[in-house]
């Protein structure tokens, strides 16, 4: 997929108040700092289309973003909360879990993974949460090129390792890297393949 068109459309807090009609979303979430706005600026080729912070936390509301006048990607709240307080951390909480759950646009959801670390039990709470409600989704590995090949490979290894335990078969497993740019292609495809469907 060739993106020539990505323009922000709205930010808005209540998954009723997203773009109506049956434009096909996709959509990207991660923990506070996972490097989400990086890459989905990334992808688009547009270096400030999603903001990005120094200070984790900064996306606070759903963002709407079409591309090519064919389908939205979609920039959600992190689901680790930076430091905030309860009242705004539940209420980031509900904002995200009411877009997943009755948003009908959504066709995936890609879930980024700092690929330096070791298995988070918020990231597979996370998505154990998804596979209970039947959410469609992907895993990004993001920042492989702050490690070396084997390290990567190897944290990968037990992300799936861990992962086996609890699931029969794995989504789709994709690696970038923003400053390497890697996999973005693979990304692209991805979604090319996921808007066609929709279309059928």
């Amino acid at each position: 997929m060739h993106i020539n068109e990505a323009e922000f459309v709205i930010s808005n807090s209540d998954f009723r108040c997203c773009p109506q009609g049956d434009t096909t979303e996709v959509a990207f979430i991660g923990r506070s700092n996972v490097g989400k706005s990086s890459l989905i600026n990334y992808l688009t080729g547009k270096k400030d289309l999603a903001k990005t912070s120094s200070k984790p936390g900064k996306t606070l509301l759903i963002n709407h973003f079409l591309i090519n006048k064919r389908f939205h990607i979609v920039d959600l709240p992190g689901y680790g909360f930076a430091k905030v307080s309860k009242t705004q951390r539940e209420r980031l909480r509900k904002i995200i879990e009411d877009y997943i759950m009755f948003r009908p646009q959504l066709a995936n959801l890609f879930v980024l993974l700092d690929s330096r670390l070791s298995p988070q039990a918020i990231d597979l709470e996370f998505m154990e949460w998804l596979g209970l409600g039947g959410v469609p989704f992907s895993i990004v590995f993001t920042k492989t090129d702050k490690q070396s090949r084997s390290r990567l490979m190897q944290n990968i290894e037990n992300y799936r390792t861990k992962l086996y335990e609890t699931w029969e078969s794995l989504p789709p497993i994709f690696m970038t890297s923003s400053e390497k740019r890697e996999g973005r292609e693979e990304i692209l495809d991805y979604i090319e393949k996921i808007v066609e469907g929709q279309m059928l």
